[in-house]
C-alpha cells in the first residue's frame, strides 16, 4: 500500500511538472513617437497564441513591478505576472512615461495627464495584438490603473477589462473625503479651494507647505487631466466583459467603489475577497497591520486573486 501510494504522488508530481509551461521572460519596448516605454514580457511556450494581459500600475511613479519610491518594495504586479505566466497566459507590464526606466519619456511631471496615459495603453494594446504570438488581449489595471484601462479598451480593441481595487468614485469626492479626515479646519479650507480651483481647471503656485504633496504645483496639470474623469461612468460604456476584484480589508479603495463599478455595468462579474488589502495580499483590516504587505515582497498574493482572474480569462471566447 505505501508503495502504491509513493506511486502515486510520485505520478502526480510528474505531471504537474509536465503542465507547469516554459516561460519566455524577455524585456520589450514601445516607441510611441513621443518617448520609449520600457516594460517585460512573460510569455509561456505552447503550440496555440496564449491570451496576453497588458498589465497597467497604479497612481503616481508606481512602476511595472507595483514599486513605489514613496513607499517599500512589494513586487505585487510582478508576481501576478509570473502567476499568470504558470497558467498558461502571457503578460506585458511596462514603466508609465515619466516612471523608472521609461521616466525620459516624459522628465517633467508637468506633463503629464490621463490622456497621455490612454494613449500610450491604446498603443501597447496595438502593437500586441498584431504579433501572432498572442491571443485575446485583457486589460488588466490596478488602481489607478484600471480607469486608465476603462478608458483605452474600446480604442485598444481589448477582449476584457480586469478592474483590481479601482474606484468607483470621481477622484475629487475621495480627495475631499480624504483632506476632511487628516487636515485640521483652517487647512482644510485651503484645500477645498485649491480643489475647486483644480477642478475649474485652474492651476495655483501658492500652496500652503503642508498641501504640496498632493497639490504641488507640478503636478497639477495631472490633476486637472484626472479630476475630468468619472471612473463608474467610463466603465458603463464598456462593451467587453469585465471582471471587478476588490478586496474587502482594502483601507485605499472601499467595497463601495466596487459595488458602485457593478452597478454602472450589471453584466460585469465582481469578486469581493475576504482579507485581501491594495497590496493584492491578505491582511488584518487595521492600517498598523498591514504595514508588512507594504514592505515585504515575499508575502505571496491573495490564492483566490489568481483564481478568480484566471477562471475569468479562461472563459472568454478565442480572438
Amino acid at each position: 500500500m505505501l508503495r502504491l501510494t509513493a506511486l502515486l504522488l510520485l505520478l502526480c508530481s510528474t505531471l504537474a511538472s509536465a503542465a507547469a509551461p516554459t516561460v519566455l521572460q524577455r524585456p520589450i519596448e514601445l516607441n510611441t513617437g513621443n518617448g520609449v516605454l520600457y516594460g517585460s514580457l512573460l510569455l509561456p511556450q505552447q503550440d496555440t497564441p496564449p491570451p496576453v494581459v497588458l498589465i497597467i500600475a497604479g497612481s503616481g511613479p508606481t512602476d511595472r513591478d507595483g514599486n513605489n519610491p514613496a513607499g517599500g518594495r512589494i513586487d505585487n504586479l510582478k508576481r501576478l505576472a509570473l502567476l499568470l505566466a504558470g497558467e498558461h497566459i502571457a503578460s506585458v507590464r511596462f514603466d508609465k512615461r515619466g516612471v523608472a526606466a521609461s521616466q525620459p519619456a516624459t522628465p517633467d511631471e508637468r506633463n503629464l495627464s490621463v490622456e497621455a496615459y490612454v494613449a500610450d495603453t491604446v498603443a501597447w494594446a496595438h502593437k500586441l495584438k498584431t504579433d501572432p504570438r498572442f491571443g485575446p488581449l485583457i486589460l488588466l489595471g490596478h488602481s489607478e490603473g484600471a480607469l486608465i484601462a476603462t478608458l483605452a479598451a474600446e480604442q485598444a480593441g481589448a477582449s476584457a477589462v480586469i478592474s483590481l481595487s479601482g474606484s468607483g468614485r470621481p477622484v475629487a469626492e475621495v480627495i475631499r473625503e480624504q483632506l476632511a479626515q487628516r487636515l485640521p479646519p483652517a487647512q482644510l479650507a485651503q484645500g477645498t479651494a485649491l480643489l475647486d480651483s483644480l477642478q475649474a481647471g485652474q492651476t495655483s503656485l501658492n500652496v500652503p507647505v503642508p498641501l504640496r504633496q498632493v497639490f504641488r504645483p507640478t503636478v497639477q496639470p495631472y490633476l486637472i487631466s484626472l479630476l475630468r474623469q468619472d471612473p463608474a461612468a467610463a466603465f458603463a460604456q464598456l462593451k467587453v466583459p469585465a471582471l471587478i476584484i476588490q478586496g474587502r480589508n482594502d483601507v485605499q479603495v472601499d467595497v463601495a467603489d466596487a459595488e458602485l463599478l457593478k452597478a454602472a455595468k450589471p453584466d460585469a462579474q465582481l469578486v469581493l475577497i475576504d482579507g485581501m488589502n491594495h497590496t493584492l495580499r491578505i491582511s488584518p483590516r487595521d492600517i498598523s497591520g498591514q504595514r508588512e504587505t507594504y514592505q515585504n515582497p515575499e508575502l505571496p498574493l491573495a490564492r483566490e486573486l489568481g483564481q478568480r482572474i484566471v477562471a475569468f480569462i479562461r472563459q472568454l471566447p478565442p480572438a
